[in-house]
């Protein structure tokens, strides 16, 4: 059974910055990304990076804020959150699969895998 383990999260001032980190126990996953949920809300994708080519996707509000990427030799996959907003405030999720295609990177149904989440908290 694949692991997902997720680091960094924590309390963090409106502008300010928090580094995400998630390790899998499997070095073969091809599609690894975020997702969060916000209280009282559904879980929404944040971000996708594509291990061959390393091609990433965003959620549009993230975009120009947040960077994903990953190190395939260290299993390894980050979320660079920059310039954060109260909005941001939710728990955060890697999320990771072998057979997700684009059409289906926002439906968090299409990933087999999933970490336990971290808490990530924004003060305005």
């Amino acid at each position: 059974q694949v692991q997902l383990v997720e680091s960094g999260g924590g309390l963090v001032q409106a502008g300010g910055s928090l580094r995400l980190s998630c390790t899998a126990s499997e070095r073969t996953l091809s599609s690894m990304g975020w997702f969060r949920q916000a209280p009282g809300k559904a879980r929404e994708f944040v971000a996708v990076v594509w291990r061959s080519g390393g091609k990433t996707y965003y959620q549009d509000s993230v975009k120009g804020r947040f960077t994903i990427s990953r190190n395939n030799a260290k299993d390894q996959v980050y979320l660079q959150m920059e310039n954060m907003e109260p909005e941001d405030k939710a728990v955060y999720y890697c999320a990771a699969g072998n057979t997700i295609i684009l059409s289906q990177i926002y439906n968090p149904n299409a990933y087999h895998y999933w970490g336990q989440g971290t808490q990530v908290t924004v003060s305005s």
